[in-house]
């Protein structure tokens, strides 16, 4: 038989030395601007760079932007280091593997931690969880997810043009503690094997994740994915009631 190689991790204390990518372009069309904006008296990007740092197992961190404003928050960490993404990987149609692949391509290590600049609240463990997760299980990629809750499937439903209501998927539950579980990725944290990071398969968008792809789940709202004006309020909200700062004014 075959021996399983081990990808347990003999020593918690001792970090792995992955490697995290915190993404984020110029251009945004739900919220302009968005992730060069200050959040609670810090740039979008400060808060992402401090909770890679802050990660057990992460030795190196890389931000990758083609915004000049961020890559110029990100360069007052001595410890980040600066990717200039160029224009042809910062479009709305480029994906997030090929701007990683990029931003790691001169790196060797085998455990890749992608950030979006656009999320600045997230679990305090979450990339240490998520990186265990992928060491202990083998698995080529480990995603952070929240319940759906209310917004489950089994509650959805189509309108026809004249506002009929034809149920998504027919179903009898009426209580929301017996929708059966159901999970949404929620963009606190992707880890993935370097091999499967540079694994390209045309017409498959994921293949970059792996065929043994692995989640781990949040409690619900403890990230916060800003995609609106709304979103940032609620996430300054969020900051200001942990005590991150005085009040700030969000433009």
């Amino acid at each position: 038989m075959t021996q399983q190689p081990d990808h347990s991790i003999s020593n918690r204390n001792e970090p792995v030395g992955a490697t995290a990518v915190l993404i984020g372009r110029a251009g945004s069309k739900g919220l302009p601007g968005k992730n060069s904006r200050m959040l609670a008296g810090k740039p979008m990007v400060a808060h992402s760079i401090e909770h890679a740092l802050q990660a057990t197992h992460v030795n190196r961190v890389l931000v990758s932007s083609d915004c000049p404003n961020l890559l110029a928050a990100a360069g007052a960490y001595s410890d980040v280091e600066i990717v200039k993404r160029p224009p042809e990987l910062a479009a709305d149609t480029t994906t997030v593997d090929d701007a990683v692949r990029h931003a790691v391509s001169g790196d060797a290590a085998s455990v890749v931690v992608i950030l979006y600049v656009n999320v600045p609240i997230r679990p305090a463990d979450v990339i240490d969880r998520a990186i265990e997760k992928l060491l202990d299980t083998g698995a080529d990629s480990v995603q952070s997810y929240q319940a759906v809750g209310k917004y489950h499937p089994y509650w959805m439903n189509r309108l026809d043009d004249d506002g009929r209501v034809v149920a998504y998927e027919a179903n009898t539950v009426y209580r929301r503690q017996d929708l059966p579980p159901l999970y949404v990725p929620d963009g606190g944290v992707i880890v993935v094997r370097r091999d499967s990071l540079f694994t390209v398969v045309p017409g498959e968008p994921h293949a970059f994740l792996g065929r043994d792809r692995r989640g781990i789940v949040n409690p619900s709202m403890s990230v916060i994915d800003i995609d609106t004006e709304l979103d940032l309020r609620v996430a300054e909200a969020v900051l200001l009631q942990s005590g991150i700062r005085e009040p700030n004014h969000v433009t």
